[in-house]
């Protein structure tokens, strides 16, 4: 049985339990990008804050990062992440930032027990929580008091591998937590135009809008989307994009569709664009 198949059947895994959540938790794929927006004020900001106000507060959060990309999948399996500053060339103010949320040694232990039928899984006591987690967890949930796990993005799966990694985590949306996936559907910073904030170049309009039709429709043909013309500018490397798999697959899981919590083609090479999934 494919993880998509037995997605919604009972587990046997255990997650921090603060109180029962009368629905099943949404998830989200939420477009990032710099990590100057974890200081900024702007529409995709208040879009994340406005999400997360709306949502019953989660019992822990298991966020999927773009910057955490590996031969395989990783899992973080500490008591206290550390805040990973992995960027340079920023002002000092956003080195200092801190997102000392506690981390989860039993969520942490439900997420492997979750995808260890279908790939290898590290249990990692280094990495922490780095700005792909934090940048956007620090607008949703300021307070930093909600536990976050972390799980890497599996660079050598392919995407319907990916996919059907996604539909496995589906039990957890039933015990509170809180999935996030966190990256960008168009990411090409060698093409970008920084004085052009809200343009966009055709070609990132119609991977953006094929990538939104899709999520809204079938997320399953997901699959395709490399298939598209414009992929190799969209995702020259495409860490940023595969994210996206395990919130598509979270649909297919729960037979639903995504649909839209910002457009955001900008600075022409780049999309902001987010999706949540809802029960």
């Amino acid at each position: 049985m494919s993880p998509a198949e037995d997605a919604g059947h009972e587990s046997t895994s255990t997650t921090p339990a603060e109180r029962p959540i009368p629905h099943r938790m949404p998830a989200a794929f939420i477009g990032h990008g710099s990590p100057m927006n974890t200081l900024e004020d702007n529409r995709f900001t208040r879009a994340w804050a406005e999400f997360a106000a709306k949502l019953p507060r989660p019992n822990a959060i298991v966020s999927i990062s773009a910057h955490w990309w590996t031969k395989g999948s990783a899992v973080t399996v500490m008591e206290a992440p550390r805040t990973i500053h992995d960027f340079s060339g920023f002002p000092p103010e956003l080195s200092a930032v801190s997102y000392p949320a506690p981390g989860s040694l039993a969520l942490a232990s439900s997420v492997i027990g979750l995808l260890s039928p279908y790939t290898a899984v590290i249990a990692d006591t280094a990495w922490g929580l780095d700005h792909g987690t934090w940048s956007v967890l620090a607008h949703m949930f300021p307070a930093a008091d909600i536990p976050v796990v972390q799980l890497s993005v599996d660079a050598g799966a392919t995407t319907a591998q990916r996919v059907a990694l996604g539909a496995a985590l589906t039990p957890l949306r039933d015990q509170g937590v809180f999935i996030l996936a966190s990256g960008n559907v168009v990411h090409n910073l060698a093409m970008m135009s920084w004085h052009e904030p809200d343009t966009a170049f055709d070609w990132n309009t119609a991977f953006d809008d094929r990538a939104r039709e899709i999520m809204t429709t079938d997320p399953i043909d997901i699959v395709t989307l490399h298939e598209h013309p414009a992929f190799s500018l969209a995702a020259p490397t495409p860490e940023h994009l595969q994210p996206l798999d395990y919130i598509a697959g979270l649909a297919v899981a729960a037979e639903t569709t995504a649909e839209v919590l910002i457009d955001g083609p900008m600075m022409g090479s780049l999309s902001m664009t987010s999706y949540i999934v809802g029960s």
